[in-house]
């Protein structure tokens, strides 16, 4: 992708609402448009940060067995009536339709997904199953803030797995926590799994997903050395108490929640009276678990917690590109067209060789400018072409998380950035 022809160009200066770094960065780099108070708009270099995000998700939960599916977004009012829960989600969209109907906008899809299951699960053989989704919800949320971090219109990836036993579902449940770890490590994020309360959704046991940062608005308790953490709403704990496990300091931190899980047991296969038979050939019920990852959240986690004063800093596998590539003009006609056609073959042989490449190709742009988008927009491998660089045999390479550059040969440029 060549810069000129990017639809949506960063911008200059930081946008003077923005409330939180993720907000700042995704905005002033055309990662996102804010088109109102908590929805956004995923502009192309966002949305390929985003959907390297989902295909993260989706290796990880397809290893597992997990079957992807697509719910619809608007819900039928007598699913939320069956579960009790029209009139007692303060953060439902309710939809009156000219016909005279009401629908829900889905915050969640526990009620779309416990009879459709249903409707397949017979017997005994049919379980354990489960299925998930990538999906937009919506969320009335009196006070969106926080970029994409809270929304009013934010996606998600929800799973839902049901079972014949207890054992069954907290054999899955702990499958899923350790795919869990994996996604949030290869989105380059320390995730500590945090017990919770059910909330809600459930009164048995909760884990949520949490990144240390001081841009989260959850209270927890976390051990300074190992993984133990609490939610301070159900704490037995206290900062400056010793961890329970290895005996280090714990603090008294924020985080933000990028992923929970919970135990529903049967509160939503019984009510929709899913059903099926056992070895014996008695009718049971079987057990549901729930497991919730925020697709556009974990995004801005990402630029909270990898970012330094001058943009983001992107991990690699979710990076829009993994190489940033800069041409810095000359005063000297003939220095500037040698720079053009070196910069313009090594882009081909680039593109040719698999590397996904953003090619800073503005000639209108100063050298100070072109610097600060890169850092700005924080690829992770910047390759800079200038006069000086190839005076001295080659082009400047520059990680973006490292102080300094160095000089490499041009026929060198592609196997270093493949080794890399």
């Amino acid at each position: 992708m060549k810069y000129t022809q990017l639809l949506s160009k960063p911008s200059k200066a930081a946008p003077h609402e923005a409330d939180s770094i993720n907000a700042k960065f995704l905005v002033q780099g055309a990662f996102v448009r804010q088109e109102m108070a908590g929805v956004y708009s995923w502009l192309p270099l966002g949305l390929r940060v985003l959907n390297k995000v989902q295909e993260i998700i989706r290796e990880e939960l397809n290893a597992l067995g997990a079957q992807e599916i697509l719910m619809p977004a608007l819900q039928p009012k007598e699913n939320w009536e069956t579960t009790g829960r029209w009139d007692s989600v303060d953060v439902l969209f309710k939809v009156p339709s000219q016909t005279d109907r009401e629908y829900a906008l889905g915050p969640t899809h526990e009620e779309i997904v416990t009879p459709l299951v249903g409707s397949f699960v017979h017997s005994y053989k049919d379980l354990p199953t489960a299925v998930y989704q990538i999906q937009t919800k919506y969320r009335d949320e009196l006070r969106a803030k926080s970029g994409v971090l809270r929304g009013r219109e934010f996606g998600m990836k929800d799973l839902y797995s049901f079972h014949a036993s207890q054992e069954d579902l907290e054999r899955f449940y702990e499958l899923v926590k350790q795919a869990y770890l994996r996604i949030f490590k290869r989105c380059g994020l320390d995730a500590k799994i945090v017990e919770a309360s059910g909330g809600s959704f459930t009164k048995k046991f909760s884990h949520e997903f949490q990144v240390i940062s001081p841009a989260g608005e959850d209270n927890i308790i976390a051990c300074s050395k190992c993984t133990f953490a609490q939610n301070s709403e159900i704490a037995t704990y206290q900062a400056d108490q010793a961890c329970p496990l290895c005996g280090a300091q714990l603090q008294a931190v924020k985080g933000i929640e990028i992923g929970n899980i919970f135990d529903l047991g049967t509160k939503f296969t019984s009510v929709f009276k899913v059903g099926y038979t056992d070895e014996q050939g008695e009718r049971q019920t079987p057990l549901m678990a729930c497991f919730g990852i925020g697709t556009t959240r974990l995004v801005g986690a990402i630029v909270e917690s990898n970012h330094d004063d001058k943009g983001i800093i992107w991990p690699e596998e979710v990076a829009p590109y993994q190489i940033h590539l800069v041409t810095i003009q000359s005063k000297d006609v003939d220095a500037t067209e040698q720079i053009m056609s070196t910069v313009s073959s090594l882009y081909d042989e680039m593109v040719e060789a698999g590397l996904q490449v953003f090619w800073d190709d503005r000639t209108d742009a100063s050298a100070g400018e072109k610097l600060a988008t890169s850092d700005l927009l924080g690829l992770p491998v910047r390759i800079l072409v200038s006069q000086k660089s190839l005076e001295q045999g080659g082009v400047e390479i520059k990680q973006r998380n490292a102080d300094e550059a160095e000089i490499i040969p041009i026929l060198d440029v592609i196997e270093r950035l493949k080794e890399d």
